[in-house]
């Protein structure tokens, strides 16, 4: 008796009538069985959004070639994954440990379906912590005379890893346009959100300061407009005067530790699709 498979196709494309249906046949004719199916047309940009979940004794070339008729046809950017095979994870971090901890504990008890194969970091606090989780830890220094250096040893260690999926755990250093690109679509960062907005140094402070009531987080595709990539995941938490400034900043780092996870996990499920500048969640 063959062996029953779990895959998730996720597809997009311009709205036209027909897409469910030769899907579904596509499918049938496949031997799959449908287990999940979740769909949306967007009337902003004219675009369908797919993700179906199928159970099937076919193989991943058989079922890819079945689809790739239908591909063709509707004109879909598509891509079929196997459930269960974690994605391979690189996270960048500096000094920062809570969202790096979240993330490498969430991944050790099974409930993140990523890999890590390493840690990267422009300084050297957190080696104790990547030791604790036995993730190879990468010390690469950035500097405005070696980030070009940086950035090449960064894309070498990529390649070398088979690294489908980069997250910036509180990695405050800016990418450059060039790696941006490179990681179009693959690479997740994490930063919080008030409001009102205080950027620069020392935002809980500020924050404090002004008495704001609501902070929280954002987590987001990186891109080369700083902090301003499609959005993933957001969440908000009330205060209020009687929190001092140590207390926001305990309470911001478990909504950015908790969202950012989220936005991982939703990702590594093949749940986010990217439609223009924003992003289609099916959860």
């Amino acid at each position: 008796m063959n062996a029953t498979h779990g895959f998730v196709l996720t597809l997009s494309c311009a709205d036209q009538p027909g897409i469910v249906h030769a899907v579904s046949g596509a499918l049938l004719e496949a031997g799959c069985n449908i287990t999940d199916s979740q769909q949306f047309g967007s009337r902003d940009t004219g675009t369908f959004f797919m993700r179906v979940a199928v159970e099937t004794t076919t193989s991943f070339s058989r079922l890819h070639d079945q689809l790739a008729p239908v591909g063709g046809r509707f004109g879909l950017d598509w891509q079929l994954h196997r459930v269960g095979a974690p994605v391979r994870t690189l996270i960048l971090a500096s000094t920062a440990a809570h969202c790096l901890n979240h993330l490498l504990f969430l991944q050790r008890s099974g409930t993140l379906p990523i890999e890590i194969p390493a840690i990267v970091s422009n300084h050297r606090d957190l080696v104790d912590l990547a030791a604790f989780y036995g993730v190879p830890f990468h010390h690469i220094p950035v500097t405005p005379d070696t980030k070009a250096r940086a950035e090449g040893a960064l894309k070498e260690l990529m390649a070398e890893n088979g690294v489908e999926l980069v997250v910036l755990a509180r990695y405050m250093q800016v990418l450059s346009d060039d790696l941006c690109n490179h990681l179009a679509g693959k690479a997740i960062n994490i930063h919080h959100s008030f409001l009102p907005s205080f950027k620069g140094a020392r935002p809980y402070h500020q924050a404090h300061a002004r008495g704001v009531k609501i902070i929280g987080a954002t987590a987001h595709y990186v891109t080369a407009d700083l902090d301003e990539g499609p959005i993933i995941e957001q969440e908000v938490i009330r205060v209020d005067h009687a929190h001092s400034v140590e207390r926001l900043v305990a309470m911001g780092r478990d909504v950015e530790a908790r969202t950012l996870a989220q936005a991982v996990q939703w990702h590594a499920e093949h749940r986010v699709l990217l439609d223009g500048s924003s992003t289609v969640i099916f959860n």
